[in-house]
């Protein structure tokens, strides 16, 4: 299968982006953990969620404890999406693409040359959403791209395809690039690393189609524009784009990913590395704010 080749808002905004903060600010820690534009949910719910989210309680390796997470991911994003909590608008697309996508590859034996690695990074990346959910519902500090993801959820004018959007890029420009440095990924795990991504923009559709069921939310256009470029030239204008986003849309947003995430496993690369993995989800946070409203997405 070809690689798939992201090229997330990649025509960057010139002088514009510059200027331009990612979509929100922090929200006020003193805002109730209950409500994110949808009903309330209960205090049991609250703890549930906190519960289903401690990876510390993930036991095991392998094939068993990425099973375990991903269930517990479900659990947390039914009951996210039954209140129509927009903290659900990144879960409800992820959780898709683990169930029809990724899992049905990582039960296959036959699937990857190195299933614990295939197996690692899988884990690797979902256990780090997990524990910005555990973060967010126990009001405690999350990383910046997720801080930026779950403050938009309470913009409930906001347009809540963008919001989801939020979602993933943080997802696959940081913490997939993470989750390539801590499972130890090396020259032989790239064939197996781009069939995973491969799997997810396949079922692109399904993602589209729930979001579209359950939230009201048309992520196409968005979503199409992240992973194939659709309508480079609404942001392009005469702009001159920046040299980071140039390079990601020259080499492919996951060959960018995939090479940070090797910058990160060297102490000697991996200042530079965690600097351009800021710079890019920023840029691209932008870059998603502005084709929003230009869309009126």
């Amino acid at each position: 299968m070809k690689p798939m080749r992201l090229y997330p808002l990649t025509l960057a905004l010139g002088i514009t982006a510059a200027f331009l903060s990612p979509g929100s600010a922090l929200a006020d820690p003193g805002e109730s953990l209950s409500t994110a534009c949808g009903s309330q949910l209960s205090n049991a719910e609250v703890g549930r969620i906190a519960e289903l989210s401690d990876v510390t309680t993930l036991n095991g390796a392998g094939l068993p404890r990425l099973e375990t997470a991903v269930e517990r991911h479900r659990e947390i994003t039914s009951i996210l999406v039954s209140h129509h909590d927009w903290r659900g608008l990144f879960s409800i697309g992820l959780d898709a693409v683990e169930h029809e996508a990724v899992m049905p590859l990582q039960r296959d034996p036959a699937a990857f040359a190195d299933d614990e690695w295939a197996h690692s990074v899988s884990f690797e990346l979902l256990r780090r959403y997990l524990v910005n959910v555990h973060a967010e519902f126990t009001g405690t500090p999350t990383d910046p791209a997720w801080t930026n993801y779950f403050a938009l959820t309470r913009q409930c004018d906001a347009s809540p395809a963008r919001v989801a959007m939020a979602g993933y890029n943080a997802h696959l420009t940081v913490d997939l690039a993470h989750a390539v440095a801590t499972s130890g990924t090396t020259a032989e795990d790239v064939t197996d690393f781009y069939k995973i991504v491969d799997s997810i923009a396949v079922k692109g559709g399904s993602i589209v189609t729930l979001t579209k069921a359950e939230y009201d939310a048309d992520l196409g256009p968005l979503w199409r524009f992240y992973f194939v470029g659709e309508g480079l030239d609404r942001l392009a204008g005469n702009s001159q784009p920046s040299e980071l986003l140039l390079r990601a849309a020259d080499s492919g947003y996951n060959t960018i990913t995939l090479a940070n995430g090797f910058a990160l496993q060297n102490p000697q690369t991996r200042p530079g590395a965690e600097q351009e993995i800021d710079a890019l989800w920023r840029t691209t946070d932008s870059a998603l704010d502005v084709l929003s409203r230009l869309g009126g997405l």
